[in-house]
């Protein structure tokens, strides 16, 4: 198994047992991300995994519906995508993205796998659950967030830079210097740890 294999399955783990520990009254509650829920956080790490099976000519497989099964829903995508990283050819061809050219296992890599370590936290803080970040995740994160040209992080922070309805970060949050590192890498993304 690849690294980035391996750091896939890592972080799917942890939003599904966020997944599994959400109760049924909690998925209409509001998510640090502006006007999404708890759900509809679910269900854009659902689409994600959707847009990561396009560049080898996949579709998602049949799902339970979010609405009915977040759970069985996010575990569906999921093995869609365990499948790509699992085929040595699929997960090394070459794709075009956003961020120029790379091959579909690193695309993953950077785009939903990252995102399920955000998105974590904001079903967590959705929820009430534990919002604690892996600390190699965090230093990680903050290594090659903090490392994006200012140029490229503007447009990160400007909506619909990538397409319709598409916001990457917010805008960025204000954190004491000396607070965590996981505070710091959440206020660089708009997200307010406090």
């Amino acid at each position: 198994m690849s690294e980035i294999a391996d750091r896939y399955r890592r972080h799917a783990d942890a939003f599904e047992r966020r997944i599994a520990a959400t109760r049924r009254e909690q998925w209409g509650n509001p998510s640090p991300c502006e006007d999404w829920t708890a759900r509809d956080l679910v269900g854009h790490i659902i689409d994600m995994h959707g847009v990561m099976l396009r560049p080898v000519d996949r579709f998602m497989s049949p799902a339970p519906s979010l609405r009915d099964d977040p759970l069985g829903a996010f575990r569906a995508a999921r093995a869609d995508v365990e499948a790509i990283l699992d085929d040595a050819a699929l997960a090394g061809r070459e794709c075009r993205t956003p961020n120029g050219p790379m091959t579909v296992e690193r695309h993953i890599d950077e785009v939903v796998s990252n995102d399920m370590v955000f998105h974590g936290w904001d079903l967590a803080r959705a929820t009430g659950q534990d919002d604690t970040i892996d600390t190699v995740d965090v230093e990680r994160l903050w290594a090659s967030t903090a490392a994006v040209p200012k140029e490229v992080m503007d447009m990160m922070r400007t909506p619909d830079a990538f397409g319709p309805g598409v916001k990457v970060f917010g805008p960025e949050v204000e954190v004491p210097e000396n607070a965590r590192l996981q505070d710091r890498l959440l206020g660089m993304t708009g997200r307010d740890p406090r």
